[in-house]
């Protein structure tokens, strides 16, 4: 009864959340207008700024916000017990996440559609811009290096999962166009996409799809990464609608529908109990997690890692990227603000809870250990959280999920093949919207630091490029390629040592015990070596992202420190209050850098220190130091000063009557 009434009181208490604190902050803080101009309109260019349908948006947001993160992030934290993940959860996304994303929305949809970086340009200064331009390349460098890995890893564990990703890029462009061309309701094409990729995803793994499935799996793990890669590219250069905006809402409809038979296989088996195992009875279900778990075997402290351990579903800095990056451009109305920005995050914040309910309850209805024996109850949550390496890993952390919420679905009698694959999609679908999303987001990164650094701004890319390299980077397929062909580059490099080299490889100098599992390997790979360099990059290459993934935690946290600190400047040169800001701003700059320089000293006195993730954490650190004294310094000076709009105009309102 205690997963019914969690799960319950958190429906109930988002709903209420979105109503009255979403409410204010959109009435009396923002002061939404709906007669307001917006960029969308304003600048519409039928690629980049097109006036969307709030629900059509509203899934793009969701989609591109959520990624893996509200997954992942929730799925380690219940190692430290499910109250301290829970309460984080539930407060930060309401009172933290929230406002962070809604009020990145608002601001940059009153600049012109400008990212968070140009807007601390100008409500800051020009120095603050380039540095904070930095931490996104950096940020977004990471996310792309990785979340093709996350992909494949996915696909590869869960093979069923395949074919129902990949249809849905066609499904979207057709989608995409069909809107696009004859302006039509919503309602059928909605329809129609919701049950094609049902339909997909139930037979998507029978017969000779079984077989694509399976043989698309057993592709490299670097191979994987190149097709993404070169996917998110078309998704960055192509125009919104086309593409990138349907399949995110597309994948919004499915993933919210996969989330809502979670929540009632989630009510079935509270009543009912789960679903029988070979023949035997239904299983109550029942919290098998500890409410506090002080010392997980591993683990560090609490304090201050569950803060940067679950970012999406609380706070993630990352989100103030999408809503200054692709969302502010397509709003349509300024009062569509409340729903896209705010009630996007406490979507992600109640997927977060039931991943935690998953883990700490759905688990315990039943899984295997690593002995292959069927254990229910408070062995089923030992069996994967008995210490932190042991719940370490993007498997381990998917499974996690994936069974504990796909027990859920069986306990509605759904078959247990057709409730991991929609899982399995789930997951996979959440990743690949966060990857072209973030593609898109670096492109305008790249082009703003370039047009920066060039002393010319990026709306005059297209005017003609000089030979000046960072010249070429204003324009969108340069900036795209850098991005892509960079994380590409990350990617590629091995993680850790490989125990063959890769001029060894070429030399067909291959271990004994290699050559055993492939006799051909050794004389293909002497005769010219091209045979043994593809085999050292299947077997040992796209894993590289993994060398910057632990600084990301700390890095996107700190991230969204810095976009409260922009959105805190902007209300404060209005005389509007920040009281509610203030308080999560100065949390969220305190408790990454508390991290980060807990973990450098670990990084440093490891026996193979990863100086590159050194390198650019004490750089993060300094860059975050630097931004934080040039705006004491500015604080007293700028109150109700408005800065200068994004045109280069003194403004006082920008649409605020409060001002």
């Amino acid at each position: 009864m205690t997963t019914l009434l969690i799960a319950l009181g958190a429906m109930v208490g988002y709903v209420i959340a979105y109503h009255t604190y979403g409410r204010w902050l959109a009435r009396k803080i923002f002061s939404l207008n709906p007669a307001a101009s917006v960029p969308s309109i304003e600048l519409n260019d039928d690629r980049d700024f097109v006036p969307t349908d709030k629900s059509v948006l509203f899934g793009h947001h969701f989609t591109s916000i959520a990624g893996t993160g509200p997954i992942v992030g929730p799925a380690i934290a219940v190692m430290w017990g499910w109250l301290p993940a829970l309460v984080w959860v539930l407060l930060g996304s309401i009172l933290v996440g929230a406002v962070h994303d809604f009020g990145s929305l608002v601001v940059s949809m009153r600049s012109q559609g400008q990212t968070v970086g140009d807007v601390a340009g100008r409500v800051l200064n020009k120095r603050v811009r380039v540095l904070f331009l930095l931490v996104l390349f950096m940020a977004l460098t990471i996310v792309l290096a990785i979340f093709g890995l996350v992909i494949a890893s996915v696909f590869k564990q869960y093979p069923s999962a395949i074919f129902p990703c990949l249809v849905q890029v066609p499904i979207a462009l057709a989608i995409g166009m069909w809107l696009h061309n004859r302006n039509v309701n919503l309602l059928l094409p909605s329809l129609l996409a919701l049950a094609m990729m049902y339909i997909t995803l139930i037979f998507g793994n029978t017969g000779v799809l079984a077989t694509i499935n399976q043989t698309m799996a057993s592709w490299s793990i670097i191979t994987w990464v190149v097709i993404l890669l070169a996917y998110s590219y078309f998704a960055s250069v192509l125009p919104v609608w086309s593409l990138l905006q349907p399949r995110d809402y597309i994948n919004s409809l499915q993933l919210i529908t996969a989330l809502g038979l979670v929540v009632l296989g989630l009510f079935v088996a509270g009543l009912f109990g789960g679903a029988a195992h070979e023949g035997g009875e239904r299983i109550p279900l029942e919290i098998s997690a500890p409410m506090i778990r002080a010392n997980p075997i591993g683990a560090p402290s609490v304090i201050p890692f569950l803060f940067i351990t679950i970012a999406c579903g609380a706070c993630s800095g990352f989100h103030c990227l999408v809503s200054s990056g692709t969302s502010s451009k397509q709003i349509k109305c300024e009062t569509d603000a409340q729903f896209v920005g705010y009630g996007s995050m406490l979507t992600e914040g109640f997927l977060a809870t039931l991943v935690i309910l998953a883990c700490v309850a759905g688990l315990g209805l039943g899984t295997e250990n690593s002995s292959g024996e069927w254990v229910t109850g408070e062995a089923a949550y030992m069996a994967r959280y008995a210490s932190w390496d042991s719940a370490a890993g993007l498997g381990a952390k998917v499974a996690a999920f994936v069974d504990g919420s796909s027990n859920f679905l069986q306990a509605m009698a759904i078959p247990s093949g057709i409730a991991v694959a929609m899982m399995g999609v789930l997951v996979a679908s959440f990743a690949g919207t966060t990857l072209d999303t973030a593609c898109r987001l670096q492109r305008y990164v790249i082009q703003e630091l370039a047009g920066t650094l060039c002393g010319k701004s990026s709306n005059e890319s297209n005017r003609g490029l000089s030979m000046n390299p960072l010249r070429w980077l204003t324009n969108k397929h340069c900036a795209t390629v850098f991005a892509v062909m960079l994380a590409l580059l990350i990617a590629a490099l091995p993680k850790g040592t490989p125990d063959v080299s890769l001029s060894d490889a070429v030399g067909g100098k291959i271990p004994a015990e290699y050559v055993a599992e492939n006799p051909d390997l050794l004389a293909t790979a002497t005769a010219g070596g091209v045979s043994g360099a593809a085999w050292w990059f299947e077997n040992f290459a796209g894993k590289g992202g993994l060398l910057l993934w632990p600084l990301f935690g700390a890095t996107n946290q700190l991230l969204a420190g810095l976009a409260f600190l922009v959105i805190a400047f902007y209300l404060w040169r209005r005389n509007i209050p920040v009281w509610f800001i203030v308080i999560p701003m100065i949390f969220m700059l305190i408790i990454p850098a508390w991290a980060m320089l807990t973990d450098l000293p670990k990084w440093i006195d490891s026996d193979d220190p990863n100086w590159v993730i050194i390198v650019i954490g004490i750089t993060t650190l300094a860059l975050e130091l630097w931004m934080l004294i040039e705006a004491c310094l500015m604080w007293p000076q700028v109150k109700g000063i408005a800065e200068a709009d994004a045109r280069g105009q003194s403004t006082a309102s920008d649409n605020n009557p409060t001002s």
